[in-house]
This record gives C-alpha cells, structure tokens and sequence, in this order.
C-alpha cells in the first residue's frame, strides 16, 4: 500500500510541475504579445506626424476600361482552355511501402512464435 501511494503522490509532484511550467510559459508569451503590441503602437504613434495620402489622391489611378478588362479575361480563359485540352492523366501503380510489408512479416513470425510458446514446443 505504502508503494501505491509514493506512486500517487509522484503522480501528483509531477502534472503540479507541468502545469506551473505550462502556466509559467502563458504568461511569459502574454507578456511578449503584450510588449511587441505596445511597440507597434509607439511606431504608429510615430508614424502619424508624416502626412498620409488623401482617398482623393487615390481616385486619381486610372482604371482599367471594362472592354479592356473583358479582352484579357476572355485570353485568359481562352489559354487556360487549351492547355487543359492537352493535359491528360498520368497512369500509375501504387508502390506498397517496404514498412508495411515488413511490418506484416514480422507480425507474422511473432504470432507463430507466440503460438508455438503457447504450446509448449520451442
């Protein structure tokens, strides 16, 4: 009895451990997250005083005619298309893995050599 509980009492010491370290390790990256957060504010705090570009200014891009835009999609589709027509499938064998057929010989000789030790003849 006096074996089950230092078992116990181990079994408790060590996930006591565990969860320290694992809540010593949450709130060390809280506080990195934290920190890296309050430096990118001060970047953009910063960053501010340079003048920013008005919405105006970006209105200002021409864009791209709506018959422009039909033209190009239409060649992309177009191209897209054919090279799909000249793909075809590639036929092929699957390779059983040396693992698993390893794996089955070996299972295969242990389930003899347990069967024989059952037995009684080895």
């Amino acid at each position: 009895m006096s074996e089950f509980m230092e078992g116990l009492n181990l079994t408790v010491l060590g996930v006591t451990i565990v969860f320290m370290v694992l809540s010593v390790l949450a709130v060390v990256l809280y506080l990195v997250g934290w920190s890296e957060r309050r430096l990118v504010e001060k970047e953009t705090s910063a960053g501010e005083l340079a003048p920013t570009p008005t919405p105006a200014a970006e209105e200002e891009k021409p864009a791209i005619p709506p018959r422009d835009l039909a033209v190009v999609t239409a060649a992309v589709l177009a191209y897209t298309a054919e090279k799909a027509a000249q793909l075809r499938p590639l036929p092929f064998r699957r390779k059983v893995s040396d693992a698993w057929r390893l794996y089955g010989v070996q299972s295969g000789m242990e389930e003899v050599e347990d069967f024989n030790y059952e037995i009684g003849k080895w």
